[in-house]
Parts: structure tokens; C-alpha cells; sequence
């Protein structure tokens, strides 16, 4: 996960000195996303029922995954 001390922003600013975009290097806008889809998943999952490690295994066993 990326820091936000990491990234190296350049900003747009309009005629008033305000900012009002950003730029960012491609691979920090990359990673950024990949964040982002990352914490997305979590959130769509946190209702979800766990299983323990040990039954983990034993299903990707069963299904022949493993």
C-alpha cells in the first residue's frame, strides 16, 4: 500500500491561485488504483463468513487446488 509521503504530486492551480487538479507520476496513479480496488474488495467481503486456516486447506485439498 502506497504511503501518501511517497507520492509526488504537481498541482493545477486556476487564475485565482487555487488548486483545482493534480498530476501524478503514472506508476503512483497505478498503485493508487490498485489500492483502491484492493480496499473496494474488502469492503464488498466484510460481511462474509470466515473459515479457519486448517478447513481453508482441507477445501482447496478437496477441490484439487492444492
Amino acid at each position: 500500500m502506497i504511503n501518501l509521503n511517497d507520492l509526488h504530486p504537481e498541482f493545477v492551480i486556476n487564475q485565482q491561485g487555487e488548486k483545482h487538479s493534480v498530476i501524478l507520476p503514472i506508476s503512483e496513479f497505478e498503485e493508487l488504483i490498485e489500492d483502491l480496488e484492493d480496499l473496494a474488495a474488502v469492503a464488498e467481503r466484510k460481511d462474509e463468513s470466515t473459515i479457519s486456516h486448517e478447513n481453508f486447506l482441507i477445501e482447496l485439498n478437496r477441490d484439487g487446488l492444492i
